[in-house]
């Protein structure tokens, strides 16, 4: 049979033996193994037909190096190229950056390219 508690009543087990408090300090938990499955790739693009083969490694979620200096006498094939790249990389909410006319990193989602630059002595 259940018993009703009346409003502001609270209904106390009998408790065996000392309260026992567990110290959170001492309890050892594994550190979460690290995500390996992102891979960094060299590439070189010859041609637009190259930009589209990349466009798969963007979406596995590569993170691509991309050397542009074989196509980059011919800006009008470096700016498609270029574009193609940067709308894989907006379809995955990734990251593009130039880190030269000839030179540039994406990054898919959850990778982000800070583009800051370290000077000096650090």
């Amino acid at each position: 049979m259940v018993s009703l508690l009346r409003k502001g009543q609270v209904k106390r087990t009998a408790q065996k033996g000392p309260r026992k408090f567990v110290d959170l300090n001492n309890i050892k938990i594994p550190d979460p193994e690290p995500d390996t499955s992102a891979t960094v790739k060299v590439a070189e693009i010859y041609s637009l037909d190259d930009a589209f083969k990349l466009m798969n490694f963007i979406y596995n979620g590569t993170i691509l190096l991309v050397d542009c200096k074989f196509i980059s006498s011919d800006e009008g094939q470096l700016k498609r190229v270029v574009d193609q790249l940067k709308s894989a990389v907006r379809d995955v909410s990734g990251d593009l950056a130039a880190l030269s006319k000839d030179f540039y990193i994406l990054t898919p989602k959850g990778i982000k390219i800070d583009r800051t630059k370290i000077k000096g002595s650090f």
